[in-house]
C-alpha cells in the first residue's frame, strides 16, 4: 500500500523537527517525521542524553534527555507520523508536490521541511592502532550512559566543549579520571575550564596538555593505552578500563547534497521566509546558512516555527501568516478547561 500523503514531511527528528511537528499541528496541517535514528530527540538523546543544557528558555538548567522527552510530548500531541530508521535517499518532484523516497518506501507530501541538524555525524576516529578493534570494547566516541564508568579507570581526549564537560560530569564518579588534549589551549567555555582547574587543583582529575594517543592494548577488552608528549616525544604507557575519543565529529549532508538544494559550504542557503531555491521546501536548525545565524536551539525553534507558517500560508494563501499568541488560542482554551473540569 501506498503512503498516505502528508501536508508536511519533517526530516529530522531532533529539536526543530519536533517543534515543526509541534506547529504544523497547531496551523492544522497532516505531518510525518522521517529519522535515520532509532529514538526521537537528535543529538540530545544520540550524543550527550546525560549532559545538561543551559541556554533554552524557561528551563535554568534541564537534562538533554528530559528536554527530548518533553519535546516528543509536545510534538506528537497532534498525531504526527512518525518513521524511524529510514534514511531519506531522493526527494523527487511529483507535479506541484514532492515525494520523499527513503531506503524503505516513499512518501508523498506536498512541502517539506529538512531539520536534519548538520546532517549525519561521523565521530572523528583516533588515527592510532586498536581503536576500530576495540571501538565499542571499552573505546566510545560518546558518554550513553554515565553510570557504565562508575568506579572504573577512564581516559577522556579532546579539547573541546564535550570533552571538558564530560571530564566535569564524570568527575566524582570514577577510580581515576585523566583528560589528555593535544595542546594547552582548549575550545571550552571559561565556566567549564575554571570548573576543570578546580577538579585538577582538587585531584579528582589529571590533566595533560600537548599529549596524544599512540595506541591502544586489549584484545577482547582496553586494558591499557599508550600515550605520548608531541613535544618531547616521551611515551607513558597507562592502565584504563575506558578511553572516550570526544575528538569531535565529521558533518556530512549526505544524500541532501544531491537534491539540487543550493549549498553555502556544507548548509544550506535559505532567505527570509525559510525557503531553498526549490518550491515547498523549507530549512531550519543547524543545517542552515543565512547572515546572522546563529546555531543554537532556542534559534531552531523560531526557526522551525517560521517555516511551518510559512508553509501553511504557501498552501493555503487565505490562512494567516501567524496562528496567535497560544495562550489565547481556542485549542488550548478548550483543552485548559476540560483538564480543570476533570479535576
Amino acid at each position: 500500500m501506498p503512503a498516505e500523503p502528508r501536508d508536511l514531511t519533517i526530516i529530522g527528528g531532533g529539536p526543530p523537527g519536533l517543534f515543526g511537528a509541534f506547529y504544523a499541528g497547531l496551523r492544522g496541517v497532516s505531518c510525518r517525521i522521517i529519522d535515520s535514528l532509532p529514538e526521537l530527540g537528535g543529538q540530545l538523546t544520540a550524543l550527550y542524553p546525560e549532559k545538561y543544557v543551559h541556554d533554552v528558555g524557561g528551563f535554568p538548567r534541564i537534562l538533554a534527555r528530559d528536554l527530548a522527552r518533553n519535546l516528543v510530548e509536545q510534538g506528537l500531541q497532534f498525531g504526527a507520523d512518525v518513521r524511524l530508521e529510514e534514511e531519506v535517499l531522493e526527494l523527487q518532484p511529483d507535479g506541484e508536490d514532492w515525494l520523499v523516497v527513503t531506503n524503505r518506501d516513499r512518501y508523498p507530501t506536498r512541502a517539506v521541511l529538512i531539520a536534519a541538524g548538520k546532517g549525519a555525524f561521523t565521530p572523528r576516529p583516533l588515527e592510532c592502532p586498536g581503536y576500530q578493534a576495540l571501538l565499542g570494547r571499552g573505546v566510545a566516541h560518546h558518554v550513553q550512559d554515565p553510570a557504565a564508568y562508575q568506579d572504573r579507570r577512564v581516559l577522556v581526549v579532546g579539547g573541546g566543549d564535550s570533552a571538558v564537560d564530560w571530564v566535569l560530569n564524570l568527575r566524582g564518579r570514577t577510580r581515576r579520571l585523566v583528560l589528555i588534549h593535544r595542546r594547552d589551549a582548549f575550545r571550552a567555555l571559561t565556566h567549564s575550564m575554571k570548573l576543570l582547574r578546580e577538579g585538577v587543583e582538587s585531584g579528582e582529575i589529571e590533566l595533560l596538555t600537548h599529549r596524544e594517543v599512540k595506541a591502544l592494548h586489549g584484545e577482547d577488552r582496553l586494558t591499557g593505552v599508550t600515550i605520548f608528549d608531541n613535544r618531547s616525544g616521551q611515551e607513558e604507557t597507562i592502565e584504563v578500563d575506558a578511553v572516550l575519543a570526544l575528538i569531535g565529529f565529521k558533518p556530512d549532508l549526505g544524500p541532501i547534497a544531491r537534491w539540487g538544494i543550493h549549498l553555502e559550504k556544507h548548509n544550506i542557503r535559505v532567505n527570509a521566509r525559510l525557503e531553498t531555491n526549490l518550491p515547498r521546501v523549507y530549512a531550519a536548525g543547524d543545517v542552515i546558512a543565512y547572515e546572522g545565524k546563529l546555531e543554537l536551539i532556542a534559534t531552531a525553534f523560531s526557526e522551525a516555527a517560521m517555516a511551518v507558517n510559512h508553509a501553511v500560508h504557501e498552501l493555503n494563501p487565505k490562512a494567516r501568516y501567524s496562528p496567535g499568541h497560544s495562550t489565547t488560542l481556542k485549542l488550548f482554551k478548550d483543552r485548559d478547561e476540560a483538564a480543570a473540569t476533570a479535576q
